[in-house]
């Protein structure tokens, strides 16, 4: 099932934006009283209780809850976790975009921005973001249609004062008019940093197809032009900015989670103390009465180009939101039937006749009262060519459901597998957690806020019905994006060229051959819970060419298991040829299985392969309960499969897709693949391997699947709920199929270069409009002392370049400085992408701040540096939250031979001895010797990385 996708605007992302489906979900809150943990029968309050209302949570969830209702409405829900290694809240404010004043597009996402630039208290423009930096922290915030979210995480002993800065953002903001300009400039970048995005202009366009008056059509994200100064006889800006706050930002429509080890009283009276005289002016959240499409507009069939070498038809039909209905999910039914994979599916039919190589279904777009239930079918260039016989196929399936699927088993089906989901749930990271709860606290009852995402009360037939009767040709509205699509029209803010066209002939034959899906095979039945836990994975089988890795983990209470084998060959990315042809085949891998394994999917297990510089790892992720029927299938196949024409096209045609594409990505994303294609061997431009992959056959693939089968070697680790016999027995079992025979010498390791003062500026492959410099400093070596003194340099300079190049000099939206090694090979990297600002430009500034900051250093001693040392340790030994968290990370210790599994806190302990004098002696080193610069001004040429780095040597490891 597809995502809804919601335009979010946020500031610059230092670390991911966790949004998981349940977030966007709604339902209105209703009041609640103060309420006492479950597992806190003794908890008590001077106020009365007028109503006890807990969250539902999974039987192995032995976190403590409270809910607060402060007098001034705010609604808090606090979660004491003893085992969380930080502390982290959100805030969710049921107010967005959809609220911008007709004159003032994008008001809610600049508002946004402006809390982050002091408060009265706190009145420095980076005291929130400098203060969580020095404690470990993250920070960030997106404004969405009906919701603006801000969240941070941080060190445990630090959220005191975490809070202290946070709370006032609702309370004393000071909308600095000092800084209204310098924002104003951001907010621009960041639309300019987006406006070759393809998601963003087809949302462009769609947005002139629906309903003007629906709010959310309108632009959300702001520019120079929409937030210019407002005339003399109008209110100013900073006046729109205040009488927006003060008209939304009410206690009463704000939703705080806050997630922390520490216990449920201290927490209550942290909230209690900041965030009780936030205003109450009695609001309630904003309901959006006006449709989405409006009545009599449709059928409707719109084509519009994209930036990417990528084609896609979209058919919406509008239908009521079934946030209504969470509790009976009427419309994930047909969602699971027109999306699902398997044999007789309508995206099996389509792909059989090679029409299309990708299908989702779902409901999105959704405002709580409206929605657009969604098909979407990434196309072949033959399916570009024969959409309308696409479009008769799915009426056809959804004629076929209409006949014959609306069965209860079906339901019962899938609600089994949500609650099985539920009753095993992992909570992710305590920031993933928070922002998952303040957004359901919007829109769920408290005691689904946990739930909702899995509740399924029963199966519906009428309710269904109503959401299947939706699904007609008359109420369609189709959507497709290509390359080759030249429009008499341009979308207003991101200049998408397109156009409306006739409705296909009614005589359209379907193809023929779709299926119902059967009942599922694959869902686990033993899903006991075994107890034995180990600290670190051990050593279960070596033999020549094999080893097996195994940890026990109870930590999780998941019967799950995440197997990790790394089949390695000594030629898999030795030149461009071989590195095509080794993602050839573990892309043929899954595609032959995809059918086959959708079931599997459903069911909770997960089967991915995909090629690396040694080869290619096959990554098994599910229930231990019939986990090995998924395993032995994936290696059959492997092993003995047909690799057919059909298949062998359609992977290398997703392939070339992608490496076409490359050039389209974010600007920053493809300086720092520039830097890694010249730092790391062997490691091979997008495309060197495009223009390789265009000279392959089918038969070329069937040899080398042949030569990398015979001279393999296969490392393996399995870790969760599995006792060291059955992981034993299973790891056997795939030797015993691979017949691996090479010793570990024999496998090249991928090796990261030293820059030298010969390397020369680096020009990436692209075709945005930007310009960018990404400058990194390189550690001399690849101890874990040098890795110590440069991960703490990286802490320290990334609130105040930060600071000084986005926020005083505004340079751009994406602006970042810190530690970011290229596997273990220390450096920092110090990036700035503007839309404004010349390379040359970017660079002296860069070059001035560098000045600067060596005078920082100078003035720092061992008491200044010591909070941000033990952020830096702390970080290293974040727990993990969750099972394949904790798998991937030791499975990355392995590949570096880290067979002790202790490299991380051994480089924690180098972290605690670092000392100021340390920095000040690692620093001038780093400015004089060992930098690599990318920068990019449109027009420039892309530069021959590989072959200008190719002269450059091994950088040093060390003892440690």
């Amino acid at each position: 099932m597809s995502k809804p996708r919601l335009p979010l605007h946020c500031l610059p992302g230092r670390h991911p934006l966790p949004l998981l489906a349940s977030l966007l979900l709604g339902f209105l809150l209703p009041a609640l009283a103060l309420a006492q943990s479950p597992n806190d029968p003794d908890s008590s309050t001077e106020e009365a209780v007028e109503e006890v209302v807990h969250p539902r949570v999974s039987p192995h969830d032995s976190r403590d809850y409270r809910v607060l209702r402060l007098d001034n409405g705010l609604t808090a829900l606090l979660v004491s976790d003893p085992a969380a290694d930080q502390a982290a809240a959100s805030m969710n404010v049921g107010v967005g975009s959809a609220q911008d004043p007709e004159d003032l597009a994008g008001l809610a996402h600049f508002l946004e921005h402006m809390l982050f630039l002091g408060t009265e208290p706190f009145p420095e423009a980076d005291a929130y973001q400098g203060y969580l930096r020095r404690h470990g922290g993250n920070h960030n915030a997106f404004t969405a249609p009906q919701d603006t979210n801000y969240f941070f995480d941080v060190e445990p002993e630090a959220l005191p004062g975490a809070l202290d800065r946070f709370s006032q953002f609702f309370l004393s903001p000071l909308f600095n008019p000092d800084q209204l300009e310098s924002e104003r400039n951001i907010v621009h970048s960041e639309y300019m940093a987006r406006i070759r995005d393809d998601g963003r202009r087809e949302n462009d366009v769609l947005n002139q197809v629906l309903n003007f008056d629906n709010p959310t059509t309108g632009f959300s994200v702001g520019s120079r032009e929409t937030l210019a100064d407002r005339p003399e006889d109008e209110p100013s800006l900073r006046e729109r900015v205040i009488e927006f706050y003060q008209r939304y930002y009410d206690a009463n429509v704000m939703h705080l989670a806050l997630v922390a080890p520490q216990p449920l009283d201290e927490l209550e009276e942290m909230v209690a103390e900041r965030f009780a005289d936030i205003a109450d002016r009695g609001l309630e959240r904003p309901v959006i009465e006006q449709p989405l499409v409006m009545e009599g507009s449709l059928p409707r069939y719109v084509e519009l180009q994209s930036m990417r070498d990528s084609r896609q038809v979209r058919f919406m039909f509008p239908v009521p939101d079934p946030i209504q209905h969470y509790r009976h999910k009427p419309a994930d039914l047909l969602a699971h039937l027109l999306g699902h994979e398997g044999e007789g599916s309508l995206f099996a039919v389509l792909r059989e006749a090679g029409l299309a190589d990708g299908l989702a279904a779902g409901v999105g777009r959704g405002d709580e009262r409206h929605a657009l239930f969604t098909v979407s079918v990434s196309l072949t260039p033959a399916g570009a060519e024969r959409i309308d016989e696409i479009e008769a196929t799915l009426f056809a399936a959804i004629e076929q459901i209409r006949e014959q699927g609306l069965e209860a088993w079906r339901y019962e089906e899938q609600a089994r597998l949500a609650e099985q989901e539920f009753r095993f749930q992992q909570h992710g990271s305590t920031l993933q957690s928070a922002m998952r709860l303040a957004m359901n606290l919007a829109r769920f009852p408290m005691e689904d806020v946990q739930y909702a995402p899995y509740r399924m009360d029963g199966f519906e037939p009428e309710l269904t019905e109503t959401y299947l009767d939706a699904l007609r040709p008359e109420r369609l509205l189709r959507v497709y994006s290509g390359p080759e699509v030249e429009g008499e029209r341009t979308s207003p803010w991101f200049d998408t060229p397109w156009r409306e066209t006739t409705p296909p002939a009614s005589d359209t034959q379907p193809l023929a051959g779709l299926a119902l899906p059967a009942p599922n095979p694959f869902i686990a039945e033993d899903v006991a819970l075994l107890e034995e836990q180990h600290e670190r994975p051990s050593q279960l089988l070596e033999a020549p060419g094999f080893e097996l890795w195994h940890m026990a983990d109870a930590s999780f209470n998941t019967p799950k298991v995440e197997w990790r084998f790394s089949l390695q060959n000594p030629d898999a990315s030795s030149d461009p040829r071989h590195a095509v042809l080794a993602n050839l085949l573990a892309g043929w891998l899954e595609d032959s299985l995809n059918e086959e394994f959708y079931a599997a999917r459903l069911a909770g297990h997960d089967a991915e392969a995909y090629a690396h510089a040694r080869g290619i790892t096959l990554a098994f992720s599910g229930w231990r309960d019939r986990q090995d029927r998924v395993m032995r299938r994936t290696l059959e196949q492997l092993l003995e499969g047909d690799i057919n024409e059909a298949s062998f096209e359609r992977v290398r045609y997703r392939l070339q897709r992608e490496w076409r594409n490359a050039p389209q990505a974010a600007l920053f994303r493809q300086g720092h693949r520039t830097l890694a294609e010249a730092l790391m061997r062997p490691h091979w431009s997008t495309q060197s391997l495009l223009d390789t992959s265009r000279e392959l056959t089918v038969d070329d693939l069937r040899d080398f699947r042949e030569r990398f089968l015979g001279e393999l070697r296969l490392q393996a680790l399995a870790v969760g709920n599995l006792n060291a016999e059955l992981a034993r027995h299973e790891g056997r079992l795939v030797a015993e199929m691979l017949a691996p025979t090479l010793s570990r010498e024999a496998i090249p390791d991928l090796t990261p270069l030293r820059a030298d003062d010969e390397l020369p500026t680096l020009h990436p492959l692209t075709t945005r409009e930007e310009s960018l410099v990404l400058r990194y400093l390189q550690g001399n070596d690849r101890s874990l002392e040098t890795q110590a003194r440069l991960a703490v340099l990286g802490q320290v300079i990334d609130t105040p370049f930060y600071q000084r190049l986005r926020t005083e000099e505004q340079l751009g939206y994406v602006v970042s400085a810190g530690y970011s090694p290229l596997l273990d090979a220390p450096g920092l990297s110090l990036l700035v992408q503007s839309p404004d600002a010349t390379s040359g430009e970017i660079q002296a500034h860069i070059d001035a701040f560098l000045a600067d900051f060596g005078q920082r250093l100078a003035a720092m001693d061992d008491a200044d540096l010591a909070p941000y040392r033990q952020a830096v340790h702390d970080g290293l030994l974040q727990r993990d939250t969750s099972l394949s968290g904790l798998t991937n990370r030791l499975w990355r210790a392995l590949s570096f031979g880290d067979t002790g599994f202790d490299r991380r806190e051994r480089l924690a302990q180098r972290v605690l001895a670092v000392t100021a004098d340390n920095l000040r002696q690692t620093w001038p080193g780093l400015l004089e010797t060992a930098i690599a610069t990318v920068a990019y001004d449109p027009g420039d040429e892309p530069s021959d990385v590989t072959a200008l780095a190719r002269y450059l040597e091994p950088l040093p490891e060390a003892d440690d």
